[in-house]
């Protein structure tokens, strides 16, 4: 080897730069200088979640998990709902899939009792719940209860409805019950952990009902003292006829929190796939300089960067082109494996199919492939919350227990019907076929979304008001006609059609290929 080998192979064996760099010795081999550019390892850096927040990683969630760390999983739930679409989707798709809809039946015992009296209590009962409104309150509530595992509220009474206050859940716990209902416990020093100011901290003190007063002055004081090693001073029992708590899980913890491991799985999947698409988009430029029979080089090191420099000046502006300049032997650098291609876009499907396997929700709901399949999903679903749904029913009959003064003759009951959003038009089908043996006229208009306030407004209104029964005269029908007329019909043979969401998948796909 002479001196001019020698040399250049000291200085840098291989010139990959945009500009030749006489010092460049490579030590760090996770990241390889190729022009301008750094390639990483792919096998690091592919979890975005963690730029964000450090504890968003696998290992962490699933110690959370495993140490039911109940704070920290409704931080990271919380996180991941206003990051993650699909753990959004799915908090919301849980918390929005029953519609609330109500009904009030006045059980009447005492048949002495007037109607007057009925009557009245009936509209002063609807009108109640009308202004608490029912489906926006529960569908919220639901909605946190999906993500933080629970609610904590405060009823304070209006002239005309009662108004939750929504309760920190982080000062919050409930440990005791008292008649069935949960006992909530609320920790003072929220209004000094969240309210440093001390005006404002009295200001947002008394917008509170008098009894988080009287509590913030004993904590103050001193009268609330941790009852146990390792627990907080501060926590003062509140009334439990004023408080409410509504949850899925016993332990309180969030719904579908166990699903954040694959949505981790899965954007490091993507995420992954992404840079194998990026490092398809590159191409290597090798010049290799000749050497002679004897095995030694034929340009000196100025020749060789200025060979070097005019093919970088020659490429300098092309997309995803560098230039490498070697004295060594090399393979043929091929950085785009496509024949891989279909085989990673089915790794990441199956990535995608393990989140909702873990959240036990189907992936059809959102990327619809079959029926029959996802009809059972969707009853699963209304299953899981119809624990939340008794307790949303429990609560209202909570609320009407002023208009029940005397319940040995009369009391007011008001009941959550299980209409979803998939299900209704079914059940007001069914309520409707019930009406037609005697059963009530109101169901099917409930189940349909409106209110019996509405439902008796309208029926009075176009009856009595407007009269509308002698202006719009039905078509003649087997049921409105006389008996002894018949109407011509034409003839059907065979079974009625099912709807399409009744149809099997190889009946629908049958139906599609006669078309």
């Amino acid at each position: 080897m002479d001196e001019r080998t020698l040399e250049i192979k000291e200085k840098g064996f291989n010139m990959t730069s945009r500009s030749y760099n006489e010092e460049y010795v490579p030590t760090n081999y996770d990241k390889i200088s190729v022009g301008l550019k750094t390639l990483t390892n792919v096998t690091s850096d592919i979890n975005y979640y963690t730029k964000v927040n450090p504890r968003a990683t696998k290992e962490n969630v699933l110690t959370v998990i495993q140490r039911n760390d109940i704070t920290q999983m409704r931080e990271l739930s919380e996180f991941f709902f206003q990051t993650s679409g699909i753990y959004g989707r799915l908090c919301r798709y849980l918390a929005n899939l029953y519609k609330y809809d109500w009904m009030v039946t006045p059980i009447i015992i005492d048949k002495t009792v007037p109607e007057k009296k009925i009557l009245e209590g009936f509209s002063k009962s609807l009108n109640f719940l009308d202004e608490f409104r029912v489906k926006k309150n529960f569908a919220e509530i639901a909605l946190r209860v999906v993500k933080q595992g629970v609610y904590y509220g405060y009823k304070v009474p209006t002239p005309t409805t009662m108004v939750l206050q929504d309760l920190p859940v982080k000062y919050c716990r409930s440990r005791f019950f008292s008649n069935g209902r949960p006992m909530v416990e609320f920790n003072m020093k929220y209004f000094d952990d969240t309210f440093s100011d001390t005006a404002l901290r009295l200001k947002i003190l008394k917008s509170f009902p008098t009894e988080f007063q009287k509590g913030y002055i004993a904590y103050k004081e001193g009268k609330l003292p941790a009852e146990a090693a390792g627990d907080q001073a501060g926590w003062y029992m509140l009334d439990v006829n004023n408080t409410v708590k509504f949850n899925i899980n016993p332990d309180d913890s969030p719904m579908i929190f166990s699903v954040v491991p694959a949505i981790i799985d899965l954007e490091e999947a993507k995420e992954l796939d992404r840079k194998k698409m990026l490092q398809q988009l590159l191409n290597v430029i090798v010049q290799k300089l000749p050497l002679d029979k004897n095995g030694e080089l034929l340009f000196d090191v100025d020749e060789a960067k200025a060979l070097h420099n005019n093919a970088v000046a020659m490429l300098g502006q092309a997309i995803g082109v560098d230039v490498l300049t070697t004295f060594a032997e090399v393979d043929n650098i091929n950085l785009a494996d496509r024949g891989t291609t279909t085989a990673t876009i089915d790794e990441v499907s199956k990535v995608e199919r393990s989140v909702f396997n873990e959240a036990g929700v189907s992936q059809m709901q959102f990327n619809s492939t079959g029926n029959l399949a996802l009809n059972h999903s969707i009853s699963n679903d209304e299953s899981s919350l119809s624990v939340l749904i008794n307790q949303f029913e429990i609560f209202l009959n909570d609320l009407l227990e002023p208009f029940n003064k005397n319940k040995k003759k009369l009391y007011y009951r008001v009941q959550l019907l299980f209409t979803t959003i998939y299900n209704y038009q079914a059940l007001a089908k069914l309520y409707k076929e019930q009406m037609q043996i005697g059963f009530s006229k109101m169901l099917p208009q409930v189940a349909l979304g409106q209110s019996q306030n509405t439902i008796l407004s309208n029926a009075y209104f176009e009856n009595e008001i407007l009269d509308l029964n002698s202006l719009f005269v039905p078509p003649a029908m087997s049921s409105t006609m006389s008996p002894g007329k018949t109407p011509t019909t034409e003839k059907s043979t065979g079974r009625p059609e099912l709807p399409d969401d009744e149809k099997s998948d190889k009946t629908i796909k049958n139906k599609e290929a006669m078309s």
